[in-house]
């Protein structure tokens, strides 16, 4: 068999908390933060079905970072696709520890604008960024491309 390596791995669900924003000693933006992802299974005693979730530990770097910890919240919906990534370090206690994360590639919004939890609920201002693309629909005449109306449909070919 040929060499195969893939790492890949696309998330979607809940943030556990806010994301923590850091940076490196260096001056990079790094920012962690956890997702809560249920679990679908089937049990064969359906009685005692208890739903279930993975919280996964995500990184993310530079402008992803900065984007996560600024539009981002304890609760909103998020979509992560990224690489898994395991690392070994020593705590405090001089313990050797693994720690096992997914570093992100690309983050995106779930809720539409104005859904789910937001940072600034209390407030009139929106926690997602107000330069976001958004169609509008009008039903003035000329302002949408014209399409030509069919009265029957048994002209068409299929």
């Amino acid at each position: 068999m040929a060499n195969f390596n893939f790492n890949k791995a696309i998330l979607g669900g809940r943030l556990t908390s806010d994301p923590e924003l850091k940076q490196t000693s260096s001056g990079i933006p790094v920012c962690s933060f956890s997702v809560a992802i249920n679990r679908r299974f089937q049990s064969r005693n359906s009685e005692n079905q208890q739903p279930q979730a993975d919280f996964i530990n995500v990184v993310a770097w530079r402008q992803q970072a900065e984007f996560v910890s600024r539009y981002f919240s304890k609760g909103s919906s998020i979509c992560v696709v990224g690489q898994i990534q395991t690392r070994r370090y020593q705590d405090k206690d001089g313990n050797n520890r693994t720690a096992t994360e997914v570093v992100a590639d690309e983050i995106s919004f779930v809720d539409a604008k104005g859904e789910g939890p937001s940072p600034a609920a209390s407030s009139s201002e929106s926690s997602y960024p107000s330069d976001n693309y958004s169609p509008t629909l009008s039903s003035q005449p000329g302002s949408a491309s014209k399409f030509e109306e069919m009265s029957n449909d048994d002209d068409l070919p299929f």
